[in-house]
């Protein structure tokens, strides 16, 4: 058989080298070697056994591997092997290097032939300190490392030698199934790398390896090794956010931290996507106008592809991927006129691909990207304090079915160790964190994440102690009776052993041990003289034991024959002496009296002075009981006992109790006094004295009744407000009424409970706390100075404090004391919002000292004070008089203009301030002075020729004083020109001749307008504008006729009112006719020559922006505040001179901040310039 290799590389010049092992391989009978531009060929003549060996095709730097494999008695087909080469082989790595290369390998069975495949990744490894890290992927995400096995092996060596890495990956019995793009990522610490592949297998015939780039991915099906994966990544992004654009704008450095918030599983596959988009397209024939380089569309959504043809009759053809799409219920084509439709119904995640509209030839491309909202935790972690070994389960919802989340620990992420200590767990929307047993080590707050929020919660784990509930007593029994150790611990699978004297009690038909719950019992039927001792109940696992003594009472009977008076034997005998017996309420209250008397006596109970229960002569032989009421009360008599029992003894029943015996011999008489204890009643509800940032300050009343026990504790629980967990903070009671409660989370509401808790057990807890939020308070004013002093104020000022929390600042307080006393007193009541102060009534020459706290929900800050004392007196400041820039040069203003003069000063005390004009005192009818502490004001509503003057104003306080003066010119149209005559007259010539105005308008004369009219007609022309001088030359004049000329004065204000008028006769003569020419057109669109300039200015004082603009006819020019027109507006003024445009804005404050523009508009066109303008706060 004959076996043909071929191969492409990039460049058409490449040299290419084959060799069979190791060794090159030179054209020949047995080789034919061929190369036809970028395409080169092996061909093996006759295959033998001895041709299955190993080859290689070397190409610059580049080397591909590949085995061929002869197996007798088959009829060898041309095995076709097509390798595309890709240049970038060679992967830089700071140092390292890193060879991506391919081995193929057929084998040839009894049908056809088998294929295994290995790619080779080599990594120099010199300049590492460590092994790098190799991951090979499948598609967009699929993971090899986990699908090792049959039909996939992953294998690594090292050459100590070289110092280079090689790894491989190997396809055994390549299928159709197998083909895919394929990725391999070679990371080492900061240093990374991958190259990308794509695998084709065609029908087993022969097999495509090229080194592309692609970004599509195949399937891939090892005999149901490997899952099918995704046939598309999908890109997710936060609502009305282009991830496109943020990735385009963003560096490099940040594309991964992107891709997480935004859920981008192919980040590498979109950004090659995206570069393809940005190639500039050729203006097309067939299209008048394209698709877009991309589309967005929410997952669910519809999308709507529109393209406008050159041909309203040609057809087009919709491809995705390459595909043609045919016509459904989901994809729905519309031609209306030259525009034609593709609609997408229910976009789903397989519709984010490349999408071709075809006309004829030519074709258009763009991208549709599926969007799906960002996944949402639904139901948050609860914070949960556990014991010690005990599992813990935290769990949260999220808003879309087998989404990814991370959980984290403080920070660090988790995951499955070796020990299996957590576990995560999946079910539909619920996530689950599990440790299986609990240690301190685990306390700490828990994290779960999702690209679309997260959520937190604490874990507190205590040391289990074990509680005893209810301790074994003392007992004191007689022969044959029934002793009964009992005790209660709160662990109901805590074991225990019973010791007598030190020796385990072992379980006989007299002796029992029971444990049912967390009851403990040690029984001993007929109790003899030998079971008396000390009994020790040891819990197993605790170092603490419970321990009491058994005593036996002997009675000796001694038959006497006659009558003995009654006798009542108790521990304490005699009628005076009280015996207290205590029972817990629920509990049962027995009284067990021994009794002698012979005739058997008869027994009373009262309590108080109350009969409660009589009882007969105690019959011989058998017992009597007898009850009253509602059954609780039962008493029992046998021979030498009375028994008193109460089921279920509550607070009622609490009191003395007398036993009263009587026979024909006497009586006798004890009094026992019963005390019932119990819970103790809850707590008042706690209340919330401070908070902090994360803790709390927490006081309670004690309970109204403790019991009858005295309380030992008080046990306290806290919640989030919208949770229904509440969680223990302490497990010892905590014995104070006021308890600091730590490690909250700041901005979460809160409540508290706390249970009282006696010798008898725990109350039902409080009522709960009004919510509250832990919040710390805010950090210190900073900045405190002082900005006045007087003979009894003081003015301060300040800046917020640096670190406000998460709580709104209500305010500040401002204190004061004499220096040396710490006693501080409030300078006014309540607080302030303002940054500044002034504080008065102080006492005059006494040094004070200040300080400022900052208030917010958690109390006040740490105050700031002033580096030193202050004396309260007032400093004599010099006067000095601060003349604006725009005053200290003559001010211009027109006749009936307002004038207002607003001239800032300093001095102290308050200085006498002193206006005069021209060396005179101002008249008060015209002129108006208004005076504050730092400025005077000089006011004119309606200004007259005769206000122009030198005007001088003057401080003085004490001896000295300033001055300063200021320049006000007013200023008027001027009058006619006078005396206007006929010099001389030649032709179609007239020179004229006239003299200024006696009244300039105080101001200069800046010109004449020289104007002439036909009488006939009465049209008047301009002859000059501006004209200076005082006699001009009028031509052009036709012989005849009748001409009327008139001059106007100029100055800055305007035309003289009446002008200067002339009449003259041209003379006749010969008719003239001027030749006709084509007027010229001189207009011109407006067109500004100097923009506007954006500005940084300070509050306070005036601002101006100019800039220049020509055009013909002269524009109308209209000036924009944000859009706004403000033409009309008091606060600005609008100047035009010689094409300059100016815009003066009065005493700007942060509101007159923004975009300013000016638009300038004639009959030719319009134009616009804008700027931005800043205000800056006068004091920093």
């Amino acid at each position: 058989a004959t076996v043909v290799f071929e191969t492409e590389t990039e460049k058409p010049d490449a040299k290419v080298r084959w060799q069979s092992n190791t060794k090159d391989l030179a054209s020949g009978d047995k080789y034919m070697i061929k190369a036809d531009g970028n395409k080169h060929s092996l061909t093996i003549q006759a295959v033998t056994k001895e041709d299955g060996t190993a080859y290689a095709v070397i190409a610059g730097g580049s080397k591909v591997k590949f085995d061929l494999k002869v197996k007798e008695k088959e009829v060898m087909e041309e095995v076709k092997l097509e390798v595309k080469e890709e240049v970038k082989k060679e992967v830089k790595k700071e140092g390292g290097s890193a060879n991506i290369q391919a081995h193929d390998t057929p084998g040839f069975d009894a049908t056809g032939y088998t294929l295994n495949i290995n790619f080779v990744a080599k990594v120099n490894a010199a300049s590492l300190l460590k092994k790098p890290t190799i991951k090979w992927f499948k598609g967009k995400w699929m993971d090899l490392a986990s699908k090792s096995g049959k039909s996939l092996q992953l294998k690594e060596l090292y050459d100590r030698n070289s110092k280079v890495y090689t790894f491989e990956m190997q396809i055994i019995a390549a299928k159709p199934s197998f083909a895919g793009a394929y990725r391999c990522e070679v990371s080492s610490r900061d240093k990374f790398d991958s190259c990308n592949f794509d695998l084709t297998v065609h029908g087993g015939c022969s097999l495509t390896h090229s080194v592309d780039g692609s970004e599509e991915a195949g399937e891939l099906d090892f005999s149901a090794l490997l899952k099918k994966s995704a046939s598309k990544s999908q890109v997710k992004s936060e609502p009305d956010e282009d991830v496109w654009e943020i990735l385009q704008k963003a560096k490099a450095s940040e594309y991964e931290k992107i891709a997480f918030q935004y859920g981008i599983t192919d980040l590498r596959g979109m950004l090659k996507r995206l570069k393809k988009m940005k190639k500039e397209e050729k203006k097309s024939e067939a299209f008048l106008k394209k698709l877009d380089p991309a589309y967005q569309v929410e997952k669910g959504h519809k999308m709507k592809l529109c393209i406008e043809v050159a041909n309203e009759d040609v057809d087009v053809k919709w491809l995705k991927n390459g595909q043609e799409i045919q016509s459904t219920g989901r994809y729905i084509f519309e031609s209306v006129g030259n525009k034609r439709y593709l609609t997408i119904n229910h976009c789903s995640l397989s519709d984010d691909a490349t999408y071709t509209c075809v006309v004829g030839d030519e074709k258009c491309t763009t991208e549709l990207f599926v969007k799906e909202p960002p996944v949402t935790i639904t139901s948050n972690l609860e914070d949960q304090m556990v014991m010690k070994g005990e599992r813990v389960e935290l769990e949260c919802e999220v808003s879309e079915e087998g989404a990814t989340v991370k959980w984290e620990k403080d920070g660090v992420e988790l995951t499955r160790d070796e020990s299996f200590k957590y576990r995560f767990k999946k079910d539909g929307r619920k996530h689950v964190l599990i440790i299986n047993e609990a240690t301190k080590e685990d306390c700490g707050h828990y994290t779960v994440k999702t690209n679309g929020g997260e959520s937190m919660a604490e874990l507190m784990v205590s040391e289990k102690e074990l509680e005893v509930y209810q301790n074994i007593a003392d007992l004191t029994v007689k022969a044959k009776d029934e002793a009964v150790f009992k005790c209660e611990v709160s662990d109901e699978t805590v074991k225990g052993i019973w010791y007598k004297n030190g020796v385990e009690v072992k379980a006989d038909a007299r002796t029992h041990i029971t444990h049912i719950g967390r009851i403990h019992k040690l029984t001993i039927d007929d109790v003899k003289p030998e079971d008396q001792g000390d009994y020790t109940f040891v819990p197993e696992g605790y170092a603490f034991n419970l321990s009491a003594k058994l005593n036996f009472l002997e009675v000796k009977i001694d038959y006497v024959p006659r009558q003995d008076p009654p006798k009542i034997h108790l521990d304490c005998m005699g009628h005076t002496a009280d015996s207290t017996i205590v029972v817990v309420a629920g509990n049962k209250l027995r009284l067990d009296v021994p009794i002698t008397g012979d005739p058997a006596p008869t027994v009373i109970w009262t309590k108080g002075e109350k009969v409660k229960v009589p009882s007969s002569p105690i019959p011989t032989g058998r017992s009597q009981v007898m009850t009253e009421g509602d059954g609780r009360l039962h008493v029992e008599s046998t021979k030498g006992h009375c028994i008193f029992t109460i089921e279920g003894a509550d607070k009622q029943d609490e009191g003395l109790y007398s036993v009263i015996v009587r026979n024909p011999a006497g009586e006798d008489k004890a009094d026992i006094n019963v005390k019932v204890v119990d819970a103790p009643d809850p707590p008042s509800a706690p209340r919330i004295l401070s908070v902090g940032e994360d803790s709390c300050v927490v006081q309670w009343d004690p309970p109204k009744s403790d019991g009858g026990n005295p309380i030992i504790g008080y046990v306290l629980e806290r919640k989030k407000k919208k949770s229904y967990r509440w969680m223990r903070l302490n497990f010892d009671p905590y014995t104070d009424t006021t308890y600091e409660a730590k490690r909250m989370i700041e901005g979460v509401e809160y409540e508290m409970r706390v249970y009282a808790v006696n010798a008898i057990g725990m109350s039902r807890h409080s009522a709960a706390s009004q919510p509250f939020i832990p919040v710390a308070p805010t950090s210190e004013p900073v900045g405190l100075c002082v900005d006045d002093i007087s003979d009894t104020t003081v003015s301060l000022k300040w800046r917020t404090p640096e670190h406000l929390g998460s709580s709104e600042l209500d305010g500040y307080g401002v204190e004061y004391c004499k220096e040396g006393s710490d006693e501080w007193v409030p300078a006014f009541e309540g607080l302030t919002e303002r940054t500044s102060v002034i504080i008065r009534d102080l006492p005059t020459g006494e040094k004070m000292q200040f300080r400022v706290r900052a208030y917010n929900m958690a109390g006040p800050s740490a105050p700031t004070s002033l580096a030193q004392a202050v004396t309260i007196r007032e400093i004599m400041q010099k006067p000095k008089i601060w003349i604006p820039r725009n005053l200290r040069q003559t001010l211009i203003k027109k006749v009936e203009e307002t004038i207002n003069l607003v001239i800032p000063f300093q001095g102290k005390p308050r200085p006498v301030i002193t206006w005069s004009k021209d060396g005179e005192p101002l008249n008060p009818k015209q002129v108006s002075i208004r005076n504050s502490d730092t400025d005077t004001i000089l006011f004119i509503r309606k200004s007259e020729r005769k206000d122009s003057g030198k005007y001088e104003v003057k401080l003085q306080i004490e001896n000295v004083e300033d001055t300063a003066s200021i320049s006000i010119q007013i200023v008027d149209l001027p009058g006619s020109p006078e005396k206007l005559k006929i010099m001389d007259v030649w032709g179609f010539n007239v020179a004229l001749e006239w003299k200024p105005p006696k009244d300039n308008g105080n101001c200069e004369i800046t010109g004449y307008m020289v104007q002439k009219a036909d009488k006939k007609t009465m049209e008047w022309y301009t002859v000059y504008e501006l004209y200076r001088r005082t006699n001009c030359v009028v031509a052009d004049l036709i012989m005849g006729n009748e001409y009327i000329f008139r001059i106007y004065a100029v100055n800055m204000v305007g035309l003289s009112l009446e002008p200067s008028l002339h009449l003259f006769i041209c003379s006749s003569g010969f008719e003239y006719k001027p030749p006709t020419y084509k007027e010229h057109d001189f207009s011109e669109a407006p067109k500004f020559t100097h923009p506007l300039v954006s500005r940084s200015v300070i509050a306070g004082y005036n601002a101006t922006l100019s800039c220049s603009v020509r055009g013909i006819p002269k524009p109308k020019v209209t000036w924009y505040k944000n859009k706004m027109d403000i033409s009309n507006e008091a606060k600005y003024r609008m100047f035009s001179k010689q094409g300059v445009l100016t815009l003066e804005i009065r005493k700007p404050c942060s509101f007159d901040g923004g975009v300013y523009m000016c638009k300038a508009v004639n009959a030719s066109g319009e134009d616009a310039v804008e700027c931005k303008l800043e205000i800056r706060r006068k004091y920093p």
